[in-house]
């Protein structure tokens, strides 16, 4: 077992778990851990091109694959393509709401049909595939849903309006709903990954060295995430060990959200006055 995999093999076995979104990029990432331990994966885009790399996969690791097109933005399309999959597969028992969409964009330069487009994916999409999902799952004796969030929706970001105002309401989604269905055996929480390591990513949000530079320098632990990383977290969210978990955002950013330095150097400065050389701790006299 690999030293960061929580889970053990086979935890999923017998479920059924829908991503959206999850042809690609994190979605794949999570799609192909759900499906290593066990999970009928149901997967669901706009372009069932992108859902290539995922059979692929299922059929390397030996785990069934069911593939649809579906826009989330449409309520009734939603509603036909999870009925649809979920009679195929025999119930739903996981739903990650994963598809999004995310790009850079000052407020002032951002056109009012672009703000109410990623709404409408990020946020309005997560509800309508939430509500399907949630009737399946409350004649079905339970499930758990895990959203993808961000760290901007709690704190605010430059260039970011559109995708931290639907990923706060995706965090406000997640408690309600981990509230009202609680009655029903549905846990709902979320995850709000920090940057993290893949080529959709780096293209929208730092197209350049120098930005892909200077983003990593606010990240305290020193590296970009893995999807991989946050695919474990994912599937430990949904799955029995985290059975007493509900309502909670997970966050998981290397510490890109703590407090910045008063000063840039500041510690550094009043160690090199005080004579102690880097890395050396502090006298306690």
């Amino acid at each position: 077992m690999d030293n960061k995999q929580l889970l053990r093999d086979g935890v999923f076995e017998g479920r059924n778990a829908l991503v959206t979104g999850g042809g690609t990029g994190l979605g794949l990432a999570i799609a192909t851990r759900l499906g290593s331990l066990g999970a009928r994966v149901l997967c669901v885009s706009r372009d069932t091109g992108h859902h290539q790399q995922l059979l692929e996969r299922g059929r390397e690791l030996g785990f069934e694959v069911l593939s649809a097109e579906m826009d989330q933005r449409d309520a009734r399309a939603v509603r036909r393509v999870v009925r649809s999959l979920a009679e195929k597969a025999g119930g739903l028992d996981i739903l990650v709401n994963n598809a999004a969409g995310n790009f850079i964009r000052p407020a002032l330069a951002l056109a009012p049909k672009a703000f109410a487009n990623v709404i409408d994916i990020a946020l309005n999409g997560a509800f309508y595939v939430s509500r399907e999902a949630g009737l399946l799952m409350r004649s079905g004796g339970g499930g758990a849903i895990v959203n993808i969030s961000a760290p901007y929706a709690a704190t605010g970001k430059q260039g970011v309006v559109h995708s931290a105002c639907a990923k706060a309401g995706v965090e406000a989604l997640t408690r309600t709903l981990a509230a009202e269905w609680a009655e029903f055996g549905i846990r709902v929480n979320a995850i709000s990954p920090g940057p993290f390591a893949s080529k959709g990513a780096a293209d929208r949000l730092w197209p350049s060295q120098e930005l892909e530079e200077a983003l990593l320098s606010q990240i305290p632990l020193g590296r970009f995430g893995e999807t991989a990383e946050v695919a474990e977290f994912v599937c430990f969210l949904a799955s029995p060990a985290a059975e007493w978990i509900t309502g909670t955002v997970m966050l998981a950013d290397g510490g890109w959200t703590l407090p910045r330095p008063l000063i840039d150097g500041a510690i550094d400065s009043i160690r090199r006055r005080r004579d102690i050389p880097p890395g050396q701790p502090e006298s306690a006299d």
